[in-house]
């Protein structure tokens, strides 16, 4: 790669091709993120990228990694920016540079800082003012370093990424705010190619097809979708029209996939996350990849090339040999256009053919010939027959070609390609194998030509000099000529066998055609030798087993509702209970402090927490009423009674700000916020039954406002359940009506449509109260309420065949107060664990505690003798851990078991990575683990840690 620094090296677009200085180029571009990877391993894993066919990096650039708080900047160790760029341009690897504002990859917020949430009036990913000025603090600080490593300044970057996935959100004017963020780019010394992804199609909604701003598509199918070529030749088309390429910002990470996206004429393919890494810290996300709500593990790996720790996985030897496909045509592939597969072929099913599909398409060749991709969609092997035609002046291919496929491969054939790409005299009719790798040994004098397939494969070239020797060896067959010039080629690929033919010229030079069985063309090792030798390698296989660790446990169980931070704050909130981005509190744990405000002669019967997100454990003095994952609802949590005057403590940890926008809950929402909005001490339970009932048409436009007064004479209305009315309309809208009468000495009334699948309306006393829905069923309705007076509830549901409106459910008592709140991030919860270490006792594994209890686990382990690090599985039930290695969170756990745990999403449940790098030599490294059990119960407990080594080859 050119890294000099000469102005028309940028990268050209044109609608067939993507040039890079003089030449064009099919990039193969993989996620690589130094933000979930140690600094020591950023040029270890660009170059396994490279070594697997890789010659370009996509890197996201995390605002909030780099703003720790509002006007707060780091980016040195291993945030530093300047250093990864530098060595991406050191490996010769192009970047493809993504710094948002708004980035996604399930990072927390979607890199968005949480200090913005609590803005009042701002309107994110939008040409807002308050939003727009933090957004320019942020380009201001990262754009001038993107500048600086573009590839024609003497870097690697070829184009820099507006936003991200924008028609995934409600931007109500895509046009403004990427004109408004184009603008911002350009002034602030962007000079590369500026592109915007659409995440789901939509090329306006996700780019404002701003000039000047190229926009990219993002596919995320099923691989074996039979009809996915259809839909991306129509973005290839849209794009052609602009005079713009495809290109594929993201996509799956099977080369399967790839290649199917590269017979639809796409120039760059950036499957997403070939290199794997680790959320550290509290840097996880949460999105609508759950039922709606997961968290995102801290393991981040959804198992492309590269693990977390670094190691090479089989789909990684795909990727090199597509490339060596593509290096082997240049740029006669890198310029071609699509174009139907029936043009040049007909796929018809062979003697062989069971029920497999499969999905064609073609290349153009830019000098001439074509490639044939034939995709096998299907479940089992397809042999067919290839009707090919004429696909030259002097030869047609014989009916009789067969090729046989296997389900999840996509060949890529040649018809009819000029020789002279490889500096020969004639043409390569047609190959039922796939040509991988063309190499002119020493002085000229041979070129070898591979070839592979699964099964058989059939070479035709014709050849316009004269053959005067030809010979064959084990596993080649040479075929009787049926046209003069013409030579017919066949080979049966079988493991550990190179088959080869041999074609001597008149002029002295020899074309080898080699024949490998697919599986050996995987491993085949470069040919770089003068002789031209070929020769299969193996595959790296690590030393998994578990190994012996010595490591010496203590135990420390600490207060279960006291703050975790050496010296708690116990900040009063003069103004009330509120978020904790409004109190400055972007991360970690925090624990709100209230007193039950109860009557002493009423029964409590449970706790209402009020809004709560993400994980809220809650405490009645000491004892533990149960932990929720409310996903910023409320839920309701039954104590069997409890005392009035109690002091309540939600202990809330931020497992991390959605990184996509979900209507479904209010925590998805992506500038939602955490913590809590209050919690009622409830000391009324009551259903809501017998409600009037008006059946109405749907779809009949506005409500009527007079069905929904509390003096509307509703006397002639039918008395029902709650959704008890069997409409005839499907959809279905009902007016339901009740009265109850609020307590004297409550303050606080939520309604809870519990089982709820429909949509409802809610009016109070006449005012709208809002909706609610299956996902988020609880509305608190306090403020439309006077105590001791009557209180008129109107409901317009509407719902769907089948589906059921539940019942209603009134949660009444009062709002706890006093309320005081502390919080700890790493430094806090670190700072508290040394403190409490001296009275630590010594422990083994397991180890256990009660429902409700908190401790800290500490341990001393060496590093391994190898010094690549540890990949340490962990075994338990009903436990939460955080673990920290030295000061670093390196995992997040929440063991399997019990009902409160919500669904994961992202990499391995059970695991954290230890990085080499980080282990000091001895016996002093410490891991310290915040353990909690979170199960009302149920014990939790700690079975077992199991070390397994990192990087250790297998014999």
């Amino acid at each position: 790669m050119n890294m000099e620094v000469k102005a028309e090296s940028a990268m050209q677009l044109a609608s067939s091709s993507l040039r890079i200085g003089d030449n064009a180029e099919i990039i193969l571009c993989a996620s690589l993120f130094y933000f979930r990877n140690p600094r020591a391993h950023w040029r270890e894993r660009m170059e396994q990228l490279k070594a697997f066919g890789y010659n370009a990096i996509d890197v996201y650039f995390p605002w909030n990694f780099h703003e720790l708080g509002e006007g707060v900047w780091d980016f040195s160790g291993e945030r530093d920016v300047e250093a990864f760029l530098k060595l991406a341009a050191e490996v010769g690897l192009w970047v493809v540079a993504r710094p948002g504002p708004y980035i996604c990859s399930e990072w927390d917020g979607g890199a968005l800082p949480a200090y913005l949430f609590a803005k009042p009036d701002i309107v994110i990913r939008s040409t807002e003012e308050t939003y727009m000025l933090a957004v320019e603090n942020w380009f201001d600080r990262i754009l001038p370093i993107l500048a600086k490593y573009e590839q024609h300044r003497g870097g690697s970057i070829i184009c820099v990424q507006l936003e991200n996935e924008l028609d995934f959100y409600d931007c109500r004017d895509p046009f403004a705010y990427i004109t408004a963020l184009r603008d911002m780019a350009i002034s602030r010394g962007i000079t590369a190619k500026l592109i915007a992804c659409a995440g789901q199609g939509g090329l306006y909604e996700a780019s404002g097809l701003v000039d000047g701003v190229v926009p990219t598509c993002n596919f995320y199918p099923n691989d074996m979708d039979p009809e996915f070529e259809s839909k991306v030749v129509v973005y290839e088309s849209r794009l052609a029209e602009l005079d713009l390429p495809l290109l594929v910002t993201e996509t799956n990470r099977s080369h399967f996939l790839l290649r199917r996206l590269l017979s639809c004429g796409a120039k760059l393919l950036g499957p997403y996350l070939q290199v794997s890494g680790t959320n550290f810290g509290f840097t996880n996300g949460t999105n609508n990849w759950g039922k709606p709500l997961a968290f995102m593990t801290s393991d981040y790996d959804f198992y492309g090339m590269i693990s977390p720790e670094g190691h090479v996985r089989s789909e990684a030897y795909e990727g090199l040999l597509m490339r060596r496909v593509i290096n082997a045509y240049g740029s006669t592939l890198a310029e071609a256009v699509t174009a139907p597969a029936e043009e040049i072929a007909s796929l018809v099913r062979g003697e062989r053919s069971s029920s497999g599909t499969l999905a064609a398409r073609q290349l153009r060749l830019k000098q001439g010939g074509q490639l044939l991709f034939a995709a096998n969609v299907g479940k089992q092997e397809e042999a067919v027959q290839l009707d090919i035609g004429t696909v030259g002046s002097r030869v047609r291919v014989p009916q009789a070609s067969q090729l046989i496929t296997v389900p999840g491969r996509c060949e890529m054939l040649p018809i009819a390609v000029p020789l002279s790409n490889w500096g020969l005299e004639g043409a390569l009719n047609y190959s039922t194998a796939e040509l991988s790798d063309v190499y002119r040994v020493k002085e000229g004098k041979k070129t070898i030509i591979v070839f592979h397939s699964e099964h058989e494969g059939e070479i035709s070239l014709t050849l316009n000099q004269p053959v005067v020797a030809s010979e064959v060896e084990e596993g080649m067959k040479q075929h009787e000529q049926q046209e003069e010039a013409t030579y017919l080629f066949t080979f049966s690929a079988a493991a550990g066998q190179i088959a080869i033919g041999r074609l001597e010229l008149a002029d002295g030079h020899t074309i080898e055609l080699v024949g490998l069985v697919r599986s050996d063309a995987l491993l085949m090792n470069s040919l770089t030798n003068d002789s031209g030798y070929i020769t299969v390698g193996s595959p790296l296989v690590y030393d998994e087993a578990t190994r012996d660790v010595a490591v010496n446990w203590s135990l420390k169980q600490v207060d279960s509702i006291a703050p975790l931070a050496a010296q708690p704050a116990n900040t009063p909130l003069t103004n009330g209970v509120d978020y904790l981005e409004k109190n400055g509190i972007y991360r970690g744990y925090a624990w709100y402090e209230a007193v039950d405000q109860s009557p002493s002669d009423e029964k409590v019967q449970g706790i209402l927490i009020q809004q709560g997100s993400d994980v809220v454990s809650l405490y009645a003095d000491q004892t533990y009423l149960g932990s929720c994952v409310p996903g910023g609802s409320s839920r309701f949590i039954r104590t069997g009674s409890s005392k009035a005057g109690s002091k309540l403590t939600a202990r809330v940890e931020i497992w991390g700000h959605t990184n996509f926008d979900d209507a479904r809950l209010p925590a998805l929402k992506l500038d939602s916020m955490k913590g809590i909005r209050g919690l009622t001490s409830v000391t009324r339970v009551q259903p809501l039954t017998n409600w009037r009932v008006l059946r109405t048409k749907p779809g009949t436009g506005t409500l009527q406002p007079e069905l929904l007064a509390p003096d509307f004479d509703d006397s002639a209305w039918a008395i029902v359940s709650f959704g008890g009315w069997l409409s005839p309309d499907h959809p279905s809208a009902e007016y339901f009506r009740k009265t109850f009468t609020a307590s004297q000495i409550a303050d606080s009334w939520t309604l809870h449509f519990q089982g709820i699948q429909a949509l409802a309306k809610v009016f109070v006393n006449g005012k709208e109260a809002g909706s609610v829905h299956s996902f988020d069923p609880y509305m608190n309705i306090s403020a439309y309420v006077t105590p001791g007076e009557e209180v008129h509830v109107a409901v317009f549901l509407e719902r769907v065949l089948g589906l059921s409106a539940g019942e209603v459910i009134l949660y009444e008592g009062n709002s706890a107060r006093d309320w005081r709140l502390s919080a700890s991030e790493e430094s806090g919860l670190l700072a508290h664990a040394a403190k409490e270490q001296p009275s630590a006792e010594s422990q083994t594994l397991p180890v256990h505690l009660e429902s409700g209890a908190v401790a800290w686990l500490y341990g001393k382990l060496e590093q391994p003798s190898d010094g690549n690090g540890w990949r340490v599985q962990v075994k338990g039930s009903n436990m939460k851990l955080t673990v920290f290695l030295g000061e670093v969170i390196v995992g997040r756990l929440w063991t399997a078991n019990g009902v409160t745990r919500t669904s994961f999403s992202g990499g391995s449940q059970e695991s954290f990575f230890l990085p080499g790098p980080w282990l000091k030599p001895g016996d002093q490294n410490e891991l310290t683990i915040l353990l909690e059990a979170m199960e009302l119960g149920e014990p939790a407990q700690v079975e077992s840690l199991t070390f397994l080594p990192v990087g250790v080859l297998k014999d």
